[in-house]
């Protein structure tokens, strides 16, 4: 995905049916998260994952969410879902940033200005996903941050997640101008069940900003 002189591009995660996935492709969204962490409320299994990769169409990314799995364990994944990009969301060492044949996005918790400059300059993936720290598990959590500590990572590879919905997506966007925003809870009615018109209304504001 090129970032020139387009509007910030959104990822819908936690996606677990085809018809979600759906209702994010009509909503504008430019990603589907499929989590593959058996702890997450999310948790998609292969089979599943793989008639949601399906039903997507070319272009709209599919992200695979993995926490702490081995190389081995994501490419089994990837060799049954079409998988345009894998996000690692654990505890994973920097050697497993490297030497995919897709991009890959790398989730950081930040609970200070210090440790996201630390983190910024530690490690190189494709992507950053930047979401608060908290103590409530991997893959993705919803926890919100200071925005500001964003700015120590490029905004052309940053996704900025954590705490986003529709009602604080556009002043998100302006104050990062990120290359993408990631949403789950932020537009669910129960855990993994997304609500059509919160997605429209994330997907509308954050592009509109």
């Amino acid at each position: 995905m090129s970032a020139a002189n387009s509007p910030v591009r959104v990822k819908i995660c936690g996606v677990r049916s085809v018809e979600d996935a759906l209702v994010a492709v009509r909503a504008g969204a430019d990603m589907v998260g499929l989590n593959f962490h058996p702890a997450s409320r999310r948790y998609v299994e292969r089979e599943r994952a793989a008639r949601i990769a399906d039903a997507v169409p070319p272009g709209v990314w599919c992200v695979g969410v993995f926490v702490d799995r081995t190389r081995d364990e994501i490419e089994e994944v990837r060799a049954k879902v079409r998988l345009d990009a894998i996000q690692l969301h654990g505890d994973e060492p920097p050697e497993m940033l490297r030497g995919w044949p897709v991009p890959v996005i790398r989730a950081v918790r930040l609970g200070s200005a210090e440790q996201a400059a630390r983190t910024a300059g530690d490690i190189d993936p494709d992507y950053f996903l930047c979401e608060g720290s908290s103590d409530r598990g991997h893959g993705g959590v919803g926890a919100r941050f200071d925005w500001a500590w964003a700015s120590a990572f490029p905004a052309e590879r940053l996704f900025l997640a954590g705490g986003l919905d529709p009602g604080n997506v556009a002043e998100a966007v302006r104050a990062v101008r990120p290359f993408a925003v990631d949403v789950a809870s932020g537009v669910e009615g129960s855990p993994g069940t997304k609500e059509p018109a919160l997605v429209a209304e994330f997907v509308k504001n954050a592009k509109a900003a």
